[in-house]
């Protein structure tokens, strides 16, 4: 059989290539980045990591281990503007540092951030200093958190949980029930902005809804994530809330 000749053509992302590792428990960031990232000069490449179904510190940390290979499921000609690693908790567990060597480690790409990197990154481009945070776990989970973003300068003195230790049921948890935490820790005194904490929650469709209510920025992981790879592969800005009208620092 004589082959037939063909043209070679650059890749799919002529705008840039993004790389996102998801967690294998996890229904919701995919949707928001196909949602936030949907010109087709954007190319979007998935990989899944295991995890847990039942999130705790020790199901959370195992992924330290599991990230090379995730990252080394991307495929290996791209050249990425940036890679995220989703995963709020996993990312303070591990600590974002390591994430983001165990991800050079193993594609190649010109940035790394996750949720705890691009939540900083915001909250200083915001000039946010005292934080309310929603988050949907329970309390081993979600304070490491705060905790995380305390010693990047930032109180968090309030914070209000679910209570959730099971991932697809947080998946579950109804965006008019973010809504409604969201508004009840963002009415009390002393905080200058909000943070709904997870990429798992379905929060991307109440963020500008909550702001007009509370006069106050409203910040969720899927939406620091894509501002931040937005920002790293020079990418312009466009999303819910005030922090896409913010260049990243």
């Amino acid at each position: 059989m004589k082959p037939f000749p063909y043209d070679l053509t650059g890749p799919i992302g002529s705008a840039a290539t993004l790389g996102l590792i998801v967690l294998q428990s996890d229904e919701t960031v995919e949707q928001d980045f196909r949602r936030l990232f949907a010109s087709p000069d954007v190319a979007l490449h998935f990989t899944r990591i295991p995890s847990g179904t039942d999130v705790t510190p020790e199901t959370l940390a195992e992924m330290e281990q599991e990230l090379p290979s995730a990252a080394g499921l991307l495929p290996p000609s791209a050249r990425f503007g940036s890679v995220g690693y989703a995963c709020t908790s996993g990312s303070t567990m591990i600590g974002p540092e390591r994430v983001g060597e165990l991800i050079k480690g193993a594609c190649h790409t010109q940035a790394t951030t996750n949720p705890l990197t691009a939540a900083r990154a915001a909250l200083r481009a915001l000039g946010i200093t005292r934080l309310g945070i929603v988050s949907p776990y329970v309390a081993s989970v979600a304070e490491p958190v705060r905790r995380a973003l305390a010693e990047a300068g930032v109180e968090a003195p309030e914070t209000l949980s679910f209570g959730e230790s099971t991932e697809a049921r947080v998946a579950r948890i109804a965006p008019a029930s973010i809504r409604a935490a969201a508004l009840d820790l963002g009415r009390r005194s002393g905080i200058d902005g909000v943070f709904l904490s997870c990429t798992n929650l379905r929060s991307l469709d109440v963020i500008d809804d909550i702001e007009a209510e509370l006069g106050l920025p409203v910040l969720s992981s899927n939406q620091v994530l894509a501002w931040h790879m937005a920002a790293q592969a020079g990418l312009p800005l466009s999303g819910p809330g005030r922090l896409w009208q913010t260049p990243a620092a």
